[in-house]
């Protein structure tokens, strides 16, 4: 699902999340692709595929080929001056074969797989990708999540909305971007060294009016698709990423 956020707080003229025209809007728009496995017989868990779309965006904003003079970098740079979209599309048997032989990175959850890819512009997606649906994304946990670990970052869904599971990938996408640019370079490092442990969850009512007015980062969608413009994520606990435990590295194929 293509999504397009805007932080509810942000009174910068030229970000990238306002709903309002901006010279950002000026500039070539690009988007980040992520496609989810989907074997139809064996789908992955809903949970487990928004916590790992979410590692997937924390993984290439971190990457090295994403940075300095890396072969991603001006891509990166070119999609974060315009407005940030993602897309989530899906992909089984040859058509994931065919996603995985492009230039990406490749994360793994416990039931799911995500590969994201460096950004292309918004009229130039390549073939393979291109052809890849964008509907078909429903996915459902088989059992009760557990609670969230309260020592990492939570991502928290707006109780009231009801999108699918590609739509809310996205979503978790952009909240985990939001945390990311929170953070000081000793902090990021920390959080990547942990394996980039979070948590994705869905708010209770009580709790979803709590976070929305306690000053936390938070993703407000456009609404260009699925559901009206409005508040999506509340990011809780970027700030205890610096004493995360180093555990292994998200799993990651070139």
């Amino acid at each position: 699902m293509s999504s397009d956020p805007v932080p509810a707080d942000d009174s910068t003229d030229d970000s990238p999340f306002r709903t309002e025209p901006t010279v950002r809007d000026k500039a070539r728009q690009f988007v980040l692709p992520l496609v989810v496995h989907i074997e139809k017989a064996a789908p992955p868990a809903r949970t487990d595929a928004l916590e790992t779309a979410a590692r997937a965006v924390l993984t290439i904003l971190s990457d090295e080929r994403s940075l300095g003079d890396g072969p991603w970098a001006q891509a990166m740079t070119d999609w974060q001056d315009a407005r940030i979209r993602k897309v989530v599309r899906r992909a089984r048997g040859a058509e994931w074969r065919r996603a995985e032989a492009l230039p990406g990175i490749t994360v793994t959850g416990t039931s799911s797989e995500v590969r994201v890819f460096p950004p292309v512009p918004l009229d130039g997606w390549p073939k393979d990708l291109a052809r890849l649906q964008v509907s078909g994304t429903d996915l459902d946990d088989p059992e009760p999540p557990a609670p969230a670990d309260p020592a990492a970052p939570v991502l928290w869904l707006n109780p009231e909305l009801d999108m699918s599971a590609g739509k809310t990938m996205a979503q978790t996408g952009h909240g985990a971007q939001l945390a990311w640019w929170e953070l000081s370079e000793k902090e990021q490092t920390a959080w990547r060294e942990s394996g980039f442990a979070l948590s994705v969850r869905t708010a209770d009512p009580a709790r979803w009016s709590e976070l929305t007015t306690s000053e936390l980062p938070l993703v407000r969608d456009a609404g260009f698709t699925e559901i009206a413009p409005g508040l999506t994520v509340a990011v809780e606990g970027h700030d205890r990423v610096g004493a995360l435990p180093p555990e292994r590295a998200p799993d990651s194929a070139g």
